[in-house]
């Protein structure tokens, strides 16, 4: 993963790393939802070994919802950080909810998601905590 992909984990955890600002848009009480990439690997696999039956599409992802604001005050505690939370406008097209329906993949696949959002940050973090150490 790049440090500047622009995706919310990787930017709340990089900001926190830097101890800079934690950039929320609106008042972070929009919604999303985090799949581990193990388990988004595993449900994949197991799509791609099912019948041929079984066709999509198929939701793979974690249906646990955390608010933006939950998250940056996760990523915060985990880094061990004191970045302040900067709010930012919320743009118009941001959903203020998404959650997977993953009922299928359940149902068909066997899978569900196993890794909470609190582990699977561990090694995110310590990702990244390599990648700056090397590029400084």
């Amino acid at each position: 993963m790049h440090k500047a992909d622009g995706r919310v984990v990787s930017n709340f955890i990089i900001q926190a790393l830097a101890n800079d600002p934690i950039t929320l848009y609106g008042d972070g009480n929009q919604t999303r939802s985090f799949c581990y990439v193990d388990d988004l690997v595993d449900g994949l696999v197991r799509l791609m070994e099912s019948a041929s039956s079984v066709t999509g599409p198929i939701n793979l992802g974690n249906p646990a919802e955390f608010t933006m604001r939950e998250l940056a005050n996760l990523v915060l505690a985990e880094v061990g950080a004191s970045s302040p939370i900067s709010l930012q406008p919320l743009p118009q097209d941001d959903p203020k909810q998404r959650q997977p329906n993953i009922a299928l993949a359940r149902d068909l696949l066997g899978w569900e998601p196993k890794v909470a959002l609190s582990d699977g940050l561990k090694p995110t973090i310590a990702y990244f905590r390599e990648i700056l150490r090397l590029n400084s």
